[in-house]
C-alpha cells in the first residue's frame, strides 16, 4: 500500500506544476536538476523574497536560465504567503 502511495504521489507530480511559493524541500526536489541542497536554497529564499513569477526562480543561488527553460512548463507561482 505505500508503494502505490508513492508510485501515485510521483504520477502527480508528472502532471502537476508544483508552486515554488508553497512546496516544501521533499515536493521541490522531485523536479530534474533539483536536489536537496537547492531546494533548500528554494525555500530559503522564498522566506526573504516571493516568487511573483517563475521566471524569479533564477534569482536563487545555483539555479540558472538552462534550468528554467527546461523546467518552466512544470512549475508556477501561487500567491504569496507572506
Amino acid at each position: 500500500m505505500k508503494y502505490l502511495v508513492l508510485v501515485l504521489m510521483a504520477v502527480s507530480f508528472v502532471f502537476a506544476s508544483v508552486d515554488i511559493n508553497s512546496a516544501d524541500v521533499k515536493e521541490l526536489s522531485t523536479i530534474k536538476g533539483i536536489g536537496t541542497k537547492k531546494a533548500e536554497a528554494i525555500v530559503t529564499y522564498r522566506k526573504q523574497h516571493c516568487f511573483k513569477k517563475v521566471d524569479e526562480i533564477v534569482n536563487v543561488k545555483g539555479i540558472g536560465k538552462k534550468f528554467l527553460e527546461k523546467n518552466r512548463k512544470n512549475l508556477k507561482a501561487g500567491s504569496c504567503k507572506k
